[in-house]
């Protein structure tokens, strides 16, 4: 009887444990713009990096089957139902997202945005992949790393009026001074149309024999930029670079025509969100000036409107962009 019941003790507090175990497993849900997407899947692959190496964490992968804001409040409120302890989502539209948004964290969950952010007023946070002056910097320092006696450069942009694509050229001219004998002769814009960038690269490369390197901030501009290089028989001696997608860019990085180039890795982005939203879930206030943990990645913190970069923009060469390729 002793034996019985010592038996019937053990198994009850093996059940209780249990019971315990899994209502302390937290559910991080990742809202993505659109399911089948390579470069939310590769976030995927990070949130669930993140949440194995956490250990008391599930991730929930989700998002509409097409980047609508109406797809996406409708897996929002299937979540809230769900009563999920955060939701870290990238937005199809900053504002249309916000009253399903305040609704969750009216009930207690944690919302954040990332990638594409959300109205100050439907998150407690946004996680830029980077900051301005981060890409600004890392865009000349592209072309600077391949040029170590220095040597002109030219700029291939977008619109003459696009924001951030200015913006990224102030912020690389502010830190021009810190890469020794890099001259910029030109900036020239293709409107983000393949067919123009093209031929202000066939410009640029007859109006400055000696241009060593082009940037070209604009994933459109970079991979016509190394085609107009390649067809021009300049390869190993006009470098371009700047922000393009590996899956574009691995045939010009093949062939010399780039030899790296840059954009936020969304792994890193995937599994710095997931980080953060545990972080609030365990208590960590986010509020301007405060540092919240991104494990691996380190830290962000937070300006006055709640947002924060993770990191430099991502580096692509021949050792890493073939891997890459075949997930954006």
């Amino acid at each position: 009887m002793k034996i019985l019941k010592t038996l019937l003790v053990t198994a009850a507090v093996s059940v209780a444990m249990m019971a315990t175990a899994q209502a302390e497993t937290k559910k991080i849900a990742l809202v993505v713009k659109a399911l089948g997407i390579g470069f939310f899947e590769a976030a995927n692959k990070g949130a669930q990096e993140a949440a194995k190496e956490l250990g008391d964490v599930e991730v929930i992968y989700t998002g509409p089957t097409t980047t609508t804001a109406e797809g996406q409040i409708e897996v929002i409120n299937s979540l809230i139902a769900q009563k999920v302890d955060a939701i870290a989502v990238s937005a199809n539209d900053k504002d249309a997202l916000v009253p399903a948004l305040k609704k969750a964290m009216d009930r207690g969950i944690k919302v954040i945005s990332w990638d594409s952010g959300v109205a100050p007023e439907g998150r407690s946070m946004h996680l830029n992949p980077s900051s301005n002056p981060l890409i600004g910097n890392m865009i000349i320092k592209l072309a600077a790393d391949q040029l170590p006696d220095g040597g002109d450069v030219a700029v291939l942009s977008a619109t003459a009026t696009s924001t951030n694509q200015n913006t990224w050229i102030e912020e690389m001219n502010k830190v021009l001074g810190n890469y020794k004998g890099i001259n910029v002769v030109a900036t020239v814009y293709g409107d983000d149309l393949a067919d123009k960038s093209y031929r202000e690269t066939q410009g640029l490369i007859q109006s400055h024999p000696d241009l060593k390197a082009i940037i070209a901030p604009t994933s459109v501009g970079i991979v016509a930029a190394a085609q107009a290089v390649t067809d021009a028989g300049k390869v190993g001696q006009i470098n371009v670079t700047g922000l393009g997608l590996p899956s574009e860019m691995a045939g010009h990085v093949k062939s010399g025509a780039s030899k790296s180039f840059a954009i936020w890795n969304p792994i890193d982005l995937g599994y710095s969100a997931t980080m953060i939203a545990y972080d609030l879930i365990g208590g960590a206030e986010a509020k301007p000036g405060a540092e919240l943990k991104m494990g691996r990645m380190g830290t962000v913190k937070l300006d006055d409107n709640n947002e924060g970069a993770m990191a430099d923009p991502f580096v692509y060469d021949a050792s890493n962009v073939e891997e890459f390729a075949k997930i954006f």
